[in-house]
């Protein structure tokens, strides 16, 4: 996009790369949100990473890109930079494991929505992924978060809106493809796209966690999504024995 975009990278504190490679976990921000987002809201990040033994890093994803490579404005790659730019600088810059079993995505609203779409469009990048009080389906909000400028008009382009939602993108998955983690509060205007997504992931087998749990669209609902998320994926790269 012939443009600098900040990332926060938090190491932990045993950081060696002389000695190990370390699993990465992506963590992708919400609408009207930034790189810094996550850091200045859950700053216990910097301990999860030294309890987890992995790498966080959290990527800019503009102010309501919606981590697409956008069909109509060219101003918005963010499909690309995120899973080709920010993945291939971490594993140039740092000691990363290099596969898509060392890799795991997640985000809060807008970022749950793109993290599940980066990563059933990018299997062989990320090997997990998980969305918290995510946009699922963005069908039903059409007038919502300037969506619209990234993929034109409903009425006018319905084929973007029906081909980009992750609603939609439940073919591209197999049973154990990915490790799968999702999850919502009951009070969120989120809930009822999750929850049908959970009933469909359930009815053609496809393997996930799905959480509920009292909660609003809100940081007090996060910063405890984080942590539970967090702990998913280290047993997913633990399993592998990865570490």
């Amino acid at each position: 996009m012939n443009k600098v975009i900040n990332t926060v990278v938090i190491t932990p504190d045993n950081y060696n790369p002389d000695k190990e490679q370390y699993p990465v976990v992506y963590l992708l921000h919400g609408y009207n949100s930034s790189y810094s987002t996550w850091i200045e809201n859950v700053p216990d990040l910097e301990k999860f990473a030294d309890l987890h033994n992995f790498i966080i890093v959290c990527p800019d994803g503009g102010f309501s890109s919606w981590y697409f490579d956008s069909p109509v404005n060219e101003d918005y790659k963010y499909e690309t930079h995120v899973t080709r730019e920010v993945v291939d600088y971490i594993d140039t810059n740092y000691s990363t494991i290099q596969d898509r079993k060392g890799r795991a995505i997640t985000g809060f609203s807008m970022g749950g929505h793109g993290a599940l779409y980066l990563a059933f469009r990018h299997q062989d990048i990320f090997g997990a992924a998980g969305s918290q009080s995510g946009g699922i389906d963005i069908r039903p909000f059409p007038d919502s978060w300037e969506i619209s400028e990234i993929l034109g008009e409903y009425e006018d382009y319905p084929e973007n809106w029906e081909k980009n939602t992750v609603a939609n993108m439940i073919g591209l998955l197999k049973p154990d493809s990915l490790a799968l983690i999702i999850d919502c509060g009951i009070n969120d205007f989120f809930y009822p796209v999750n929850k049908n997504f959970h009933k469909r992931l359930m009815e053609i087998n496809i393997p996930h966690e799905y959480i509920e749990r009292p909660g609003q669209h809100d940081w007090e609902y996060w910063k405890i999504s984080v942590k539970s998320q967090l702990l998913f994926f280290n047993k997913y790269f633990r399993d592998r024995n990865i570490y």
